[in-house]
């Protein structure tokens, strides 16, 4: 069963088909950072129009190289939110008119849902229960999961995202857009234990809340720069003593998360997802405690559509069957 998934909740305009849920048959991106690195971050606007610009060229290179056509394909799956409004219209409204062209269904999927799908559709040995770690420029929220679309929402950022926190500490050492993977580059050559920033544990909203929290980690970097003068020579050991207090907190409370909840199996994805130290530090606790860490390939980790069309998939059997009158939902949770 094919199923063609489209992606459109931010910058990023995907496309991709997959079949029974686990086979990629190709997975399309055009990545709009080129365009946005001029402003610094993302512009709205200017992506809604690059989405317009795009989606049906993509499609047609998607359906031309595989030698498919649109009537070849058993089910139309969407990201429906959250994401920004505009965005998240223009790949509804593309899914819906081609959901009526070909006469097959329609399949709403919940954006972050889709990314913690991205490992299942990688790693098909992944059993349930587990702990999951969606992190990236929007999201950074935590889950326990005892099925797939069966989650509980562990913590989540009371203010900035992780990825954001990165995007703003890059641009406060003008290192460019997009901020993780320059800071992740600038921390390489840095001495990561020299600058001590602190490890933000968030408010505790209820006892077993594991919310985290970046703004006052970004504020207290602007603070070091404006009271070492000298940190415009050493921002390496910025950028990694930044890096190592983010990672720490990701890879803590994922920890106590785990072991409050007794799980073996931890999932991490996300566009931060494919940063190296952070895989690292996941890796090495997984070892010293036996406990089985999975991440989706780096292409699977920003947003993408094959994660939107597998997901899709379990969706489309279990009847959950989208109308033609869904609209955006830029805030939905999971």
């Amino acid at each position: 069963m094919l199923i063609c998934g489209i992606e459109t909740s931010c910058d990023e305009t995907a496309v991709s088909i997959v079949e029974d849920g686990k086979k990629i048959i190709e997975n399309r991106i055009f990545s709009q950072e080129a365009i946005h690195r001029p402003f610094g971050g993302v512009v709205p606007e200017v992506a809604c129009r690059t989405h317009l610009e795009k989606i049906f060229l993509l499609l047609d290179e998607l359906f031309n190289r595989n030698g498919l056509t649109y009537k070849d394909i058993d089910a139309w799956a969407v990201t429906y939110g959250p994401g920004l409004v505009g965005a998240l219209l223009i790949g509804i409204a593309t899914a819906k008119s081609l959901s009526c062209l070909t006469e097959k269904p329609l399949l709403a999927v919940n954006h972050i849902e889709g990314h913690l799908y991205a490992n299942i559709l990688e790693h098909q040995e992944i059993a349930f229960p587990w702990v999951g770690l969606v992190v990236s420029g929007g999201h950074t929220s935590l889950y326990f999961a005892t099925r797939l679309g069966k989650y509980k929402l562990l913590g989540e950022t009371v203010d900035d995202a992780a990825g954001e926190a990165f995007d703003k500490v890059a641009k406060l050492l003008s290192l460019g857009y997009p901020g993780g993977p320059a800071v992740e580059e600038a921390a390489k050559g840095g001495d990561r234990r020299k600058i001590k920033f602190p490890r933000p544990s968030g408010p505790k909203r209820r006892k077993d809340s594991f919310d985290f929290s970046f703004s006052g980690l970004k504020t207290a970097v602007l603070y070091y720069l404006r009271d070492h003068p000298e940190a415009a020579t050493q921002k390496a050991d910025v950028a990694a003593g930044f890096q190592e207090a983010v990672i720490e907190v990701l890879v803590g409370k994922t920890a106590e998360a785990a072991r409050m909840f007794g799980v073996k199996t931890i999932l991490v994805s996300g566009g931060v997802a494919s940063n190296n130290r952070l895989r690292q530090e996941f890796r090495q606790f997984g070892e010293n405690e036996g406990m089985n860490i999975f991440f989706p390939s780096p292409l699977l980790c920003t947003d993408n559509a094959a994660m939107i069309a597998g997901l899709g998939f379990s969706k489309l059997q279990n009847g959950e069957k989208a109308s033609l009158d869904l609209g955006p939902v830029p805030g939905l949770k999971l």
